[in-house]
């Protein structure tokens, strides 16, 4: 039987909070996801002023990234390609930029999705969270 890391409820928190205060520091308000491999929701938190729309984006990106085990960008680049059959695959609603997944030893064990600002910085949102973890 094989094993595999997982998040820990530790580990979910040290990304949201190193994430939240990136975009704080930016004055970003944003919705922060981390989703497990599975694109199960872990946390999430929703930045003052931060639209309400974007609590369920950020969460759909997250997933998205999680389960297509690549970045959301991926899809949305092949969509603005034209290769629109994505639009009908099923399970992923967060094809837009802003899903980055968390990889642990070659193996993917969750995702973090920000929603809010340009795509970009989402990104940056996303990436900031998953680097306090010390990969």
């Amino acid at each position: 039987m094989k094993t595999k890391p997982i998040l820990s409820i530790a580990d979910v928190k040290t990304i949201l909070d190193a994430a939240q205060a990136f975009a704080v520091q930016h004055q970003w308000a944003v919705t922060i996801s981390v989703v497990d491999d599975g694109g199960h929701l872990l946390g999430l938190v929703r930045l003052d002023d931060a639209a309400p729309i974007s609590a369920q984006i950020s969460p759909a990106k997250a997933r998205t990234a999680a389960l297509g085990r690549r970045e959301s960008k991926t899809y949305e680049d092949s969509i603005n390609q034209g290769r629109y059959s994505f639009l009908s695959a099923p399970g992923l609603e967060g094809m837009l930029e802003g899903g980055v997944p968390i990889v642990v030893d070659s193996t993917i064990v969750g995702a973090v999705g920000v929603s809010g600002v340009k795509s970009s910085e989402d990104v940056e949102i996303a990436r900031a969270g998953i680097a306090a973890l010390a990969l």
